[in-house]
Order: structure tokens, then C-alpha cells, then sequence
């Protein structure tokens, strides 16, 4: 058994200021010296930024949809040995999850596979009174969820804090333990899928100095820290660990990494790395070449329509990536990804640019949002797949791929769902280019990380 202080920020609806405060404590608690391991309910690859920025190391996921639930307790466990608390961000409401009956992958789920005490983050700014009976709901509506207390987010002013204040703390018995007043400094600049990803230029550390102190001033640190330490002791059984059965040289896998490419979970990069890898950044943007001794690609998803002019006046990696792909280097590329490889992208202006080319049509931005979780089985046998086998993910986006040829073959069927009650084919395999817009965490699926690292051993060996 381990023992880890632990909270968890959970709120009743999404855009309560669950990231700002998050956020803004872990940055507090550090400079008080504390080593604060932060973490993100969901598939989110945005928020996670602000939480690494804060927290001088990297934010994970836990995602109990795409990552199996016996393993989450062993991926916080992991990824908190060195720390002295644990702070987890939720995800949208506290209950929302996969569908309207489950909450598999919600906040709400996290907390008990966890044990984590909870704390609600409730946007107050026009409410007094009716936040107990919301608060009273969110403590009652699943009593395996252990409520901790409650801050409270953009309140008008200290007296509008202490009446909402009053009505908790005295008909639901629910600690408050502290509030942010509204501030237009704390609002973070958002677009189409989110917030803006710290990945590009902004004000981001100016911003984080300023949740800090704020949080510092109004809410109860030490109060917050009292709640963590009541978290249980968790029994987390260890993650197997994953050996490398490449016995040479490590092959070399570029990834995406710059201010258009960069939705890609850590626990991806060093499941590659600890299947054999030598994993090396690259700026599809800014660099003229692929790393020296490159043996395969990742290109992740991210926002690569923002970028559209730079991306296509960057002939030489347009060509070098192009070059790879007819050498038969494996390429695997996600959402933004497969933007990125088709003949044109299309803004909402309806303003085309060239890309890379090596997948047929062109991806075009709609204003219609693709998102979901996905099941996805695996139509033909790849370096990556076997046929017929099946695997979680999930989509975020607001493209489309237009004027593929029919001919191509899929490299997944999507499962149906709920909400998708008919099969779709997804994807694509072209030679050793595989491209989709499904999204996958390699810890429901490790093999994948041996099987890229084996196809780029592969490669690398035929280049000698």
C-alpha cells in the first residue's frame, strides 16, 4: 500500500474554472517547495499544458475509457513516486462519462478507482443560496464519491463569497475553502477546441504567476493540504513492465513537435522509448530536414489549419516527408496528422494550401465538431495491426477528409455506438503510411509501441 495525499478538482458543468485553479494551486504549492505531480481527467491533450507548465514536469492523463480501469491507480501510483501530492483536474461535470447511463471516464470514475477526495469547483457568480442545493446534489447523487470541500470560482466580491459560503458550510456540512474573485487577468484566451495550447507564444507564464497569487491569497492552502492527507492508502498493483525485444541498435522515430503539432500523451513517447526507441523532436514548420537517421514518423494531431501558409511554405520538409513516405519509411499520423499528409488543406475562408500529398483529396475545416470516444477494429494487416484486432480511442475535430479515392483501403472499422449507431470505415493504409483521425493511448495498447519500434528497426536496417 502507498500512501499519497491526493485531491481531486471536479465541477458541475465544464468552463466553471476547473483549469485555472487547478493550475493556479499547483503552481502555489510549489513555491512552497512542495513536488506537485499533476495529472488530467480524460483524453485532453490541451489542458495538460498549463498543468506541466506549473508543475515543472509532465502532466498525464487518466482516461478510465481508453486506458483499462485496473490500471489507473497503478498510473497515478507511478507517475507520483517522486511527489509529495497529487492534484488532479476532471473532466467536464463531475458525472459525465462515456454516456447519459455510464460514467466510465468521468471525474466521478477517477475518484473512485482512486480513492481521491474531491473538490468541487462551482462558478458562484450568480448565485448565493442555490449553490448548497447544488453542492448537496453533487455530495448525494453518488455517495462512493467522498465530496472534500468546495471553492468557489468568479464570486463578485469577499461579502458575495461569505453568504454562499454561509449556505454551504451550514445546510450540507460541506467545507469551503476559499474563493477567487472574477478577474479578466485569469481568463484564458479559447478557440474552437479549447483553450489555447501553451505550446504557442503567449502570456502564459505571466498568467500562471497571477492565478498563483491569487490562489495563494484567498484560498486556504493549508486546509486544502489537510484534505489530501486523508486520502486512503492505495493498493495500486504495478504496471508490467514493457521489455525490449529489439537486441540492436535503437532506430530513431521522429516525432511532431512545434506549435502546430503537439496533441501527444507522455505516456506514448516513453512506452516508445522503453520498447527500444530513440525518440527525436522535429518542427514540420521550422525545420528544413528530418532528424539525421530517422526510421520512422509520428506525426500527432494538433492545429495544423492555424499554420496552414507556414506548413506549405515549408517546401523542404514538405518534400522530405515526402521522399520518407515513397522510401517506404513507417509513418503513423493522427488528426491533425492526416491534415497534414493530404494534397491540400482548406481553411474556413475556403483558402487552400498545399501539403505534403502523400494521402489523395484534401482535408477541409467545416464548423461542425467531430468528437467521441471510438472503438475502432483494425481492416488490414499492417506493421502496426493485425486484422480484426480492436482498440479505444477517441476523435476531436473539426475536419474533413473530402475526395478520397473510394479504392483505398480503410485501416479501421469504427465500432457502433450510442451515439453512432452505423459502422464507418476510418482511416487509411498507403504503403507503410498509416493515417486517421482516431487518437490512441499506447497504455491501451503497448504493443503498438513494439510493434512501431520493430518496423523502425526494420527500416533502419534496410538503409544500411
Amino acid at each position: 500500500m502507498i500512501h499519497l495525499p491526493r485531491l481531486l478538482f471536479a465541477a458541475p458543468m465544464s468552463g466553471s474554472g476547473k483549469t485555472t485553479i487547478t493550475a493556479g494551486l499547483i503552481a502555489a504549492l510549489r513555491q512552497r517547495g512542495l513536488r506537485i505531480a499533476p495529472f488530467k481527467c480524460g483524453p485532453d491533450y490541451i489542458d495538460p499544458g498549463y498543468h506541466t507548465l506549473a508543475a515543472g514536469r509532465p502532466c498525464h492523463n487518466l482516461d478510465s475509457w481508453l486506458i483499462p480501469p485496473d490500471q489507473i491507480a497503478g498510473v497515478l501510483v507511478r507517475r507520483s513516486a517522486d511527489a509529495d501530492l497529487a492534484l488532479i483536474e476532471g473532466v467536464m461535470g463531475l458525472f459525465d462519462g462515456y454516456a447519459g447511463d455510464d460514467d466510465t471516464g468521468s471525474s466521478a470514475h477517477i475518484a473512485r478507482l482512486t480513492a481521491t477526495p474531491v473538490i468541487i469547483v462551482l462558478d458562484a457568480r450568480a448565485m448565493a443560496r442555490t449553490a448548497a442545493a447544488l453542492i448537496a446534489g453533487l455530495r448525494d447523487f453518488d455517495r462512493r464519491v467522498k465530496i472534500g470541500g468546495v471553492i468557489l470560482n468568479r464570486v463578485g466580491s469577499p461579502r458575495h463569497a461569505a453568504l454562499v459560503q454561509q449556505a454551504i458550510e451550514q445546510t450540507v456540512g460541506v467545507p469551503v475553502l476559499g474563493y477567487l474573485l472574477r478577474n479578466e487577468m485569469l481568463t484564458l484566451p479559447e478557440r474552437h477546441l479549447g483553450l489555447v495550447p501553451v505550446a504557442e507564444p503567449g502570456r502564459w507564464q505571466e498568467w500562471l504567476d497571477e492565478a498563483a497569487q491569487r490562489v495563494a491569497t484567498t484560498i486556504d492552502l493549508d486546509r486544502l493540504l489537510a484534505v489530501a492527507t486523508t486520502a486512503p492508502p492505495l493498493i495500486a498493483p504495478p504496471l508490467e513492465p514493457l521489455v525490449s525485444s529489439n537486441s540492436g541498435p535503437r532506430p530513431l522515430i521522429a516525432v511532431a513537435r512545434d506549435e502546430a503539432f503537439n496533441f501527444i500523451y507522455p505516456d506514448n513517447l516513453d512506452l516508445l522509448q522503453a520498447a527500444g526507441a530513440e525518440v527525436a523532436f522535429f518542427s514540420p514548420l521550422h525545420d528544413t530536414a528530418l532528424p539525421s537517421g530517422t526510421a520512422a514518423i509520428y506525426l500527432c494531431g494538433g492545429f495544423p489549419e492555424l499554420f496552414a501558409a507556414q506548413l506549405s511554405a515549408n517546401q523542404a520538409m514538405l518534400t522530405a516527408i515526402r521522399e520518407a513516405a515513397a522510401s517506404g519509411m513507417p509513418i503513423y499520423a493522427e488528426c491533425g496528422g492526416l491534415m497534414y499528409l493530404t494534397e491540400t488543406l482548406i481553411d474556413l475562408q475556403g483558402q487552400a494550401f498545399a501539403m505534403v500529398g502523400v494521402l489523395p483529396g484534401h482535408s477541409r475545416m467545416t464548423p461542425r465538431l467531430t468528437l467521441g470516444y471510438r472503438t475502432v477494429t483494425a481492416q488490414t494487416d499492417s506493421w502496426l495491426w493485425r486484422v480484426g484486432e480492436t482498440v479505444r480511442g477517441h476523435e476531436f475535430h473539426y475536419s474533413v477528409w473530402e475526395a478520397r479515392p473510394t479504392d483505398l483501403p480503410p485501416l479501421y472499422a469504427c465500432l457502433p455506438d450510442a451515439m453512432r449507431p452505423q459502422p464507418a470505415s476510418e482511416g487509411v493504409a498507403i504503403g507503410q503510411t498509416l493515417a486517421s483521425y482516431i487518437h490512441l493511448h499506447f497504455l491501451a495498447c503497448p504493443y503498438v509501441a513494439e510493434r512501431f519500434v520493430a518496423a523502425a528497426s526494420t527500416f533502419s536496417q534496410t538503409q544500411r
